[in-house]
């Protein structure tokens, strides 16, 4: 008898499971915290607010009856959002506020990754640039904008990095997201140094974490502090994780050949996985591939939208004012509105457009409306405008030569039926081979 407690930190909040050894679900706790927005195309948080949350889901699932019951604690593992990036002291205090991955601020210092593509190999594995979103753009940002800040930083590390120093008291890093999100050259195992230093931040190496561990290694045990916070005994094995939206791949069958997941929430990150041989088609409308990211023996492909379900929230709730609870009745009626009949469109890149586009200053747009218009026909035309930008990644993914005949539906996307249905029929329109599963 024993849990397994699964930590994720999600754009909205913290929610941690635990599981049986078994395997058994025993439940789990969603706790809250804000995002400030101070600047267009700026989204920021703060790490004190991801730990307290964690803190509280935690001692608040333990408690529940089927947990108290299932024995001690035997072993944790944490999956996050990425490109969240912390500045931190050498006690691990933030700085500043982390830099949310829908951050755009630092699109020319990923401009400026792509001029390096010829001399710095190691940028071909993300399609010759890195994106605004990622922590090299963003701790070159904190250099430029912010000096003082960034000459205090004894760490500048993803969310995932930091969670882990909150539980073990280690600076160790998942090779996924140092592979995915600060171009760490898993083949040869070391840092790019030298593309930091032509991006001006030479000393970045000595604020990533000690040690890079792939998926699945142990980061080092729950120490005394950690575990009093969390109203847990110290010692249980914590696992090394990653991505959030990349490690479901392990869950629908990531081995299948032309499986695709879309994992649709806030955002929607679109991943798949390749052999090695014969060599992946390198190209610059997707993310990757990248070698060992998750499984060392296949690359990863990654493409997605900064925004999807978020401009559903935008629509639903920010311009018509429905509460969350009364949005199934706003679903239902956009269900019943024809498809083409509303004569609208519109841009889902509310918040630049991720792939294949790679543009951090591409704004969303609605048009055609008249006084006509109803909130069922700007809602579907919003769904609509999500989906086909779900149809422009899966595109660029056959384009490059990935697989696509199995889609998979997670996240958010779960429960708004419309949403997936306008999805499915979008990406799979004339790829009559295709099969969506949700």
């Amino acid at each position: 008898m024993g849990i397994v407690l699964a930590i994720d930190l999600g754009t909205e909040g913290a929610r941690v499971g635990a599981f049986g050894t078994d395997g058994d679900p025993l439940g789990s706790v969603h706790r809250g915290y804000p995002t400030s927005y101070p600047r267009p195309g700026w989204a920021e948080q703060d790490p004190d607010d991801w730990w307290s949350a964690v803190v509280d889901a935690t001692r608040t699932l333990l408690a529940q009856p089927r947990c108290a019951g299932a024995g001690p604690v035997v072993a944790l593992a944490c999956a996050t959002t990425a490109s969240t990036v912390a500045v931190l002291d050498a006690a691990g205090r933030p700085l500043r506020p982390a830099l949310l991955w829908m951050d755009s601020r630092a699109w020319a210092q990923s401009a400026a990754t792509a001029t390096l593509a010829e001399e710095h190999p190691v940028l071909a594995w993300s399609g010759g640039s890195d994106a605004a979103e990622w922590l090299l753009p963003k701790a070159v940002w904190v250099a430029e904008h912010e000096p003082e800040t960034y000459a205090r930083a004894a760490r500048v590390v993803e969310a995932i990095d930091y969670l882990t120093f909150r539980l073990t008291g280690r600076w160790v890093g998942s090779q996924m997201n140092a592979v995915c999100k600060y171009n760490y050259d898993a083949l040869a195992g070391r840092f790019p140094v030298e593309l930091y230093a032509a991006l001006g931040v030479p000393d970045l190496v000595d604020r990533l974490p000690d040690t890079i561990v792939e998926v699945g290694g142990q980061a080092g045990p729950l120490t005394a502090a950690a575990a009093d916070a969390l109203g847990l005994a110290a010692g249980a094995p914590v696992a090394v994780g990653g991505i959030d939206a990349h490690v479901s791949l392990l869950a629908c069958g990531g081995a299948s050949a032309g499986l695709v997941s879309v994992v649709s929430g806030t955002s929607s990150a679109i991943v798949a996985e390749i052999d090695p041989d014969p060599a992946p088609v390198l190209t610059t409308e997707v993310w990757g591939p990248y070698p060992h990211a998750l499984r060392n023996s296949r690359w990863l492909v990654e493409g997605g939208q900064v925004s999807s379900g978020s401009v559903l929230t935008w629509a639903g709730e920010t311009i018509m004012g429905v509460a969350r609870a009364d949005l199934p009745g706003l679903v239902a009626g956009a269900a019943a509105v024809e498809p083409g009949a509303h004569g609208l469109r519109a841009l889902d890149t509310f918040m630049g457009n991720r792939t294949p586009h790679r543009d951090p200053r591409l704004r969303g747009a609605v048009v055609g409306l008249t006084l006509g218009t109803t909130r069922e026909e700007l809602y579907r035309a919003t769904v609509e405008a999500v989906a086909c930008g779900t149809r422009a990644v899966v595109d660029s993914f056959v384009r490059a030569g990935v697989g696509c005949e199995r889609l998979v539906f997670s996240g958010g996307i779960e429960h708004n039926r419309l949403w997936q249905q306008v999805t499915w029929t979008c990406s799979t329109a004339r790829r009559r081979s295709s099969t969506a599963t949700t």
